[in-house]
């Protein structure tokens, strides 16, 4: 099984896209973690899915889902997730600035 591990800023993204989803519905941010987990799990097995966007950072490639972007780093045996930003995010200012 293709593996996935998770950066600190990407846990604390997908945790305060939670917190902004559930303020209208814990239901809706529950279903929204689950629809993001079987996108994980799907990019983990076909890592070089995503666009290679080594203008961010070395390696790193994005996805889109939905109103979000998945920035990850293939692994020998799955991803590495870097963040989840929101499409209308300055993505490259986010990344500058780490």
């Amino acid at each position: 099984m293709a593996r996935i591990t998770r950066r600190p800023l990407a846990a604390t993204d997908i945790l305060d896209i939670w917190d902004y989803i559930a303020e209208d519905s814990v239901d809706q941010a529950d279903r929204w973690v689950d629809r993001l987990d079987e996108k994980l799990a799907l990019i983990a097995t076909q890592p070089l899915m995503g666009r290679a966007r080594d203008e961010l950072e070395v390696e790193v490639r994005s996805l889109p889902f939905g109103r979000y972007v998945i920035f990850y780093v293939p692994t020998k045996d799955g991803i590495d997730v870097v963040r989840v930003l929101h499409s209308a995010r300055d993505i490259d200012a986010v990344f500058s600035d780490e």
